[in-house]
């Protein structure tokens, strides 16, 4: 019944961070720190395992004179992120009374 669950989106973390790039375009690192209420160096971690997998994409550049560095959901990203859903969608509604 769990093998469509993804142990990538496992951590709270890492589920919120899929829930907002699926829906934005780029978000910047303080934006989803806020969001998540979560340390510079937990979500780095977390982003960082996402990127492995290559389910986040990042950028880095300047915006005036200060560093910037956002990310998004690549596509292969989305797509397990939305199948993770459908898993536990489907969890809730098994009907085991047979």
């Amino acid at each position: 019944m769990i093998d469509g669950l993804n142990k990538a989106f496992e951590s709270r973390v890492r589920l919120g961070i899929m829930a907002v790039l699926v829906v934005n375009d780029w978000v910047d690192h303080a934006v989803l720190k806020d969001l998540l209420a979560v340390t510079d160096g937990n979500l780095a971690s977390h982003l960082a395992a996402l990127d492995a997998l290559k389910y986040v994409q990042v950028r880095k550049r300047f915006v005036g004179k200060r560093p910037n560095t956002s990310y998004k959901a690549t596509p292969a990203g989305a797509k397990a992120f939305r199948a993770h859903l459908d898993a536990i969608d489907q969890l809730l509604n098994k009907d085991l009374r047979q």
